[in-house]
């Protein structure tokens, strides 16, 4: 008996199929890696409302980038993926045939031009990392995992409970959050709990891409905070995992506007006969039907006058420093034993970067651009007029962003 016959005798001599190999299931094919990885760039854009961007400080979005970058270059997987392009990523047939081959000047360029995938194309490519949790996710991750119980919590309570009156009662606000609001000394919340970043030591740097300057990569700082939760709990979570957690779910808190203003209150509260007079500053709002004024919100003249303000502005719709229009007085201060100048110039200053940017045209046709009018609520001139007279306003600065003034690490 031969070889071959030994062994069809043993494989035909198996009642309980033990000797039967059965087929396993099938790996994913090119179709369905090619479905699954454009698939991660549709949910990329659903939730960030935008296309992938090249930003080196994130390996997940650039992977996606370079990817979809590949996928928009080869017209066989354009065809493939019409049917599950929610967003309108990829080129139509016209537009491909009008794309012509690009030099290889920078690294975009190389992720552009891997025609055959080896850097990341529509499967698991060589940036593809299964078990490396996105930018987000760690930064959230950093900011649950890291908390302990704050042993001398009991220092912070009560100011965790004023704050709260403080929103119950307006003295504080709740306004989005930017990056340019997270300073030590604030308040913000997130999830609903309310949290103070007391301190952050400045150990460690990084890179990362401004979106302003997509071709150039800038330094930031970056370290281990104090931060103390209401709940009895802190963290030393680095700066920049707050500032995400925060963006993704979070407020910030305004100042108190009563603490604020108590300087001005002490400073003016009481005067006496010997006190010498020296002006007025004011608060001016605009009455013009010009659609360009009247749909700005919290748009307000501050300036300052030697005499009674109401005869200042009794031709306010003949001056363009008004506007060319009538105007109403929202508030007047009378100021002793200083230069009301100084102090609309300090005014200024602090509001510059909420001037109002408008061309203005006298009787005569002559343009003219006002310099006194800035875009901040009413409340938050009082606030910053209190900070002057105070002298924390150099603790202090005005966030266009948030309509709020908060604190400086000076």
């Amino acid at each position: 008996m031969n070889k071959e016959e030994v062994l069809d005798e043993i494989f035909g001599n198996d009642p309980f199929d033990l000797l039967k190999v059965k087929p396993k299931s099938a790996v994913r094919n090119a179709d369905d890696r090619l479905s699954s990885s454009f698939q991660e760039i549709n949910e990329f854009v659903a939730k960030n409302g935008r296309e992938p961007e090249p930003n080196v400080g994130n390996v997940s979005e650039f992977q996606l980038y370079s990817r979809l970058k590949s996928l928009r270059g080869d017209e066989e997987k354009v065809s493939q993926l019409k049917a599950e392009d929610e967003h309108g990523l990829l080129p139509t047939v016209d537009e491909q045939d009008d794309q012509q081959p690009k030099e290889i000047n920078s690294v975009d360029d190389i992720f552009d031009d891997d025609l055959i995938d080896i850097l990341g194309g529509d499967d698991e490519g060589l940036f593809d990392f299964k078990h490396t949790p996105k930018d987000f996710e760690r930064a959230e991750a950093d900011f649950v995992a890291r908390r302990k119980a704050c042993k001398d919590f009991e220092k912070y309570e009560g100011a965790f409970k004023q704050v709260q009156i403080d929103l119950s009662n307006g003295k504080r606000r709740l306004v989005p959050f930017t990056e340019t609001l997270l300073k030590e000394g604030n308040y913000y919340v997130n999830n609903g709990i309310l949290l103070y970043l007391e301190s952050v030591d400045f150990e460690t740097k990084g890179w990362s891409r401004g979106e302003k300057e997509k071709n150039r990569i800038r330094q930031f700082k970056d370290g281990r905070t104090k931060t103390i939760f209401e709940n009895g709990t802190q963290s030393s979570m680095l700066l920049r995992s707050l500032g995400k957690a925060l963006i993704m779910n979070g407020k910030a808190v305004t100042q108190n506007l009563e603490e604020t203003n108590k300087g001005f209150i002490e400073k003016f509260g009481a005067i006496s006969e010997d006190d010498k007079e020296s002006g007025f500053i004011y608060v001016l709002k605009s009455l013009s039907t010009d659609d360009s004024i009247q749909g700005v919100e919290d748009l307000y003249k501050i300036g300052y006058s030697k005499g009674d303000v109401r005869k200042r502005i009794e031709n306010a719709e003949k001056e363009p420093t008004y506007l060319m229009a009538p105007v109403e007085i929202v508030g007047a201060w009378q100021c002793y034993n200083m230069k009301p100048q100084k102090l609309e110039q300090l005014l200024h200053n602090f509001f510059g970067k909420s001037c109002l940017d408008l061309d203005v045209f006298d009787a005569n046709g002559k343009r003219h651009r006002p310099q006194e009018w800035f875009i901040a609520p009413f409340e938050i001139i009082e606030q910053a007029i209190g900070l002057i007279i105070s002298g924390e306003v150099v603790k202090h600065q005005y966030d266009n962003d948030s309509g709020s003034i908060v604190r400086t690490n000076k």
